[in-house]
């Protein structure tokens, strides 16, 4: 069986790598090799060839209800009931909606804003909205969050916004119970009881899997002490949960006589239907849709009284899972969930000698820290050297104190909410205690490392050398173990010469974000928006992409000019990585202000503002720091958001300057800028447009377009191609474009 299972999750995972689904042609094709290989009895080829089929049927099932063309962008009168927790932030309202079944070419479940201060949602409440809906479409850059991906396993099928005229009508307060309804009781309950306790925020995620409310000071504390996966209804959790009430279950059913079913029956459904509940709470994720598996296999093999080899039972948990959701194995949680099991049976399976619970506690964490770390490399870039100490306390504290006492609070929240609360108060205490010690081991010099994101070879070899390494003592050369992981934290990308520079523009939405990177030093020009307290463009695309390259210090950072979506993400890109010097046409604390004529020159690659002469050209826009970057092998002007009249200042006064191969447009492609006569003095061979999808502005304005028509000018938007890549080398010139190299099949496709 795990041979089966193993090979129908390669079929599976061969599917995720395509750029298109297969054709009818060509599924008919893998269908008769199935056939052949089933004839030939050829089991791992059945197994492999029925997960690509299944893969493939799953997927196109989610992507047959998309947003048609003609109810994209256009108001559309729709009606349903909300079937998420509203999320609430400084300005909007986000939930999910599921669409009633009556109004065709429209997706099923849709994701809304809701942009009003004062709107309470709550779950199961059925409305009737006018909305505006764009197909699924996020930020695509290689090294950052997925978005459309999050969106298609999410089964959501286009996002939008709540038109506030006509006004939303409220059509039933609740349609029916239901556990997203059971939820938002708890979450309304919680903030009744508890809403001036400190910690109330944690204690939502670990009661409901509610962490929007988490800030980013949290956030940020957990990642560095490698512990963000106790603020999930984890696995452990699931566990926990199940084995108190089977415990507390049987000690009461043995003193109970009046019936003819064993106590230890009753006991194992009720913790089946406990950790059914807990993990409903927690949104069905992959570590708790193992954990529950596991659980139910358990004690499904305990009432029946059969034993099997656990590594029999891990596979055919796997097997379940990926035969009721194949696209698991998009999620990061997934690999680490069940690669983390791998390496406990591993580590623990033919070996001599016992040692102490104490002795095998440390073990297991120091084990599962290497062990996983090729994973955590892939997916975040970054490695917390005191994970394993941090969770050494916070496990346990968090699994036998916190928990038990928030779920205790929970169930008398309905009962006796004064003992709710007193329970509440003793959990928050012991978070209390529990971030403060996070906070000392945080403190730590070199508490954490980036580093640049591994190419799959890298990957590969890790896994091989860290099996090496955990292996029984007495096989030999273990140390060369050490070597095959050595290389999964050199970067793979190739090393720049003098002279040679890349360009970044990176998709931030409706923003800026550049980085400029030459073989020794790198630059960023502008960070992208802020769209709340807890979320920016500088920590969710500009820092990744830093880590994915290997960067680990900024040697300058430019801003433009102090408009949100170009300065929003600076104060989390400051907090989260060194900063040499900072230069800015606004008053900002330790910067310089920028003025024409200020130049560098950094490894063969030379640096000159050529704008703006002084801070006194009007607007904010026109007072845009402009940025020329040159080297023998090309050049680049990066503009901010100037305007027609400072694009006739440099014209009059900096026209001998202009000329560049690559022009970022000024001010995202509006009408007001990109103007004929500075256009004919940059002559660029590429304009790069930073412009988000389906943007309120409509940027890149159509006039702006037929000039650069009109002057044999390629453009590009990063609306349409993701993040852009331009490499000025000694080879040539070279431009990419992230989405058409990288995208997969539940992308958008422009």
């Amino acid at each position: 069986m795990p041979l089966f299972v193993a090979f129908f999750l390669i079929g599976i995972a061969l599917v995720q790598l395509l750029v298109q689904l297969p054709s009818f042609t060509l599924l008919a094709i893998v269908f008769t090799l199935f056939l052949y290989s089933l004839y030939r009895y050829q089991k791992g080829l059945v197994a492999c060839f029925t997960g690509f089929i299944w893969a493939v049927l799953f997927a196109q099932f989610l992507l047959s209800q998309p947003l048609t063309s003609e109810n994209e962008s256009v108001e559309r009168k729709v009606s349903g009931y909300i079937d998420s927790l509203p999320q609430y932030s400084d300005r909007r309202i986000r939930f999910d909606f599921i669409i009633d079944p009556i109004q065709r070419g429209l997706p099923k479940k849709i994701r809304l804003n809701w942009y009003s201060k004062d709107q309470r949602l709550s779950a199961g409440q059925y409305w009737q909205f006018t909305v505006k809906l764009k197909r699924p479409h996020g930020t695509f850059n290689p090294f950052g969050f997925d978005y459309e991906r999050y969106l298609f396993t999410q089964r959501i099928g286009a996002t939008g916004y709540v038109r506030l005229s006509p006004t939303p009508v409220l059509l039933k307060k609740y349609k029916s119970w239901n556990i997203q309804t059971i939820r938002q009781k708890i979450a309304q309950k919680l903030e009744k009881i508890a809403s001036k306790i400190p910690y109330i925020a944690i204690i939502k995620a670990l009661s409901i899997g509610d962490r929007h409310q988490v800030i980013p000071e949290q956030w940020t504390l957990l990642q560095t002490t490698g512990t963000t996966h106790l603020l999930a209804i984890s696995g452990l959790h699931i566990g926990l949960v199940a084995g108190l009430v089977f415990v507390l279950t049987q000690k009461i059913g043995g003193f109970w006589h009046k019936t003819n079913t064993s106590p230890q029956n009753i006991a194992a459904v009720m913790s089946v239907s406990a950790a059914i509940f807990y993990a409903a709470l927690a949104g069905f994720s992959i570590p708790t849709q193992r954990a529950l598996l596991m659980v139910i296999a358990a004690m499904l093999f305990l009432i029946y009284q059969r034993h099997s080899r656990l590594s029999h039972i891990f596979s055919a948990i796997l097997g379940l899972i990926l035969l009721v959701n194949p696209l698991a194995v998009l999620s990061a949680g997934f690999w680490l969930s069940f690669f983390a099991i791998i390496i406990i049976f591993y580590t623990n399976s033919k070996r001599l000698g016992a040692s102490p619970w104490y002795i095998k506690a440390v073990k297991t964490h120091l084990i599962l820290a290497l062990g996983l770390s090729p994973f955590l490399v892939i997916f975040f870039q970054q490695i917390s050297i005191i994970s394993p100490i941090a969770n050494l306390i916070a496990i346990p504290w968090v699994s036998f104190l916190i928990v038990p006492s928030i779920l205790l609070a929970v169930f008398f929240m309905f009962i006796n909410p004064w003992l709710a609360s007193k329970l509440l108060l003793f959990a928050n205490a012991n978070l209390e205690f529990l971030f403060d010690f996070l906070t000392v081991l945080a403190e730590i010099p070199f508490a954490s490392f980036s580093f640049p994101s591994p190419s799959i070879w890298q990957l590969a070899f890790a896994i091989v050398g860290i099996l090496i390494l955990l292996s029984p003592r007495g096989v030999p050369a273990r140390y060369l173990g050490f070597i095959l992981i050595a290389p999964l934290f050199w970067s793979n990308q190739p090393a720049l010469k003098k002279g040679e520079f890349k360009l970044y523009l990176l998709d931030v939405g409706q923003g800026l974000a550049t980085v400029i990177k030459t073989s020794t030093h790198a630059l960023v020009f502008d960070t992208g928006a802020r769209y709340s307290s807890s979320f920016d463009m500088g920590k969710a695309v500009v820092l990744p992409h830093l880590r994915g390259l290997g960067i680990t210090k900024i040697d300058r950072l430019v801003i433009s000019h102090a408009d949100n979506d170009h300065i929003g993400g600076m104060k989390s890109l400051i907090n989260a990585i060194k900063v040499d010097s900072i230069i800015s046409s606004a008053k900002l604390v330790n910067a310089k202000i920028c003025s024409t004529g200020q130049q560098w020159q950094w490894d063969g690659v030379y640096f000159k503002f050529l704008s703006p002469k002084n801070t006194g050209m009007g607007s904010k826009n026109n007072n845009s720091c402009v940025l020329k970057v040159e080297s023998q092998y090309g050049s680049a002007l990066l503009t901010g958001d100037i305007e027609a009249p400072t694009e006739k200042l440099l014209v009059q006064h900096q026209a001998d300057l202009l000329k560049s191969d690559v022009l970022i447009a000024p001010h995202h492609g509006s009408k007001t800028s990109s103007t004929d006569s500075f256009l004919k003095k940059v002559q660029p061979k590429w304009v790069l447009i930073p412009a988000g999808y389906k943007n309120r502005f409509h940027f890149p304005h159509t006039k702006v377009l037929q000039r650069y028509q009109q002057q044999r000018i390629q453009w590009f938007s990063t609306a349409n191609s993701g993040m852009l890549t331009v490499s000025m080398l000694k080879s040539g010139q070279k431009i990419i474009s992230s989405r058409q190299q990288q995208a997969k099949y539940w992308n958008f496709q422009p």
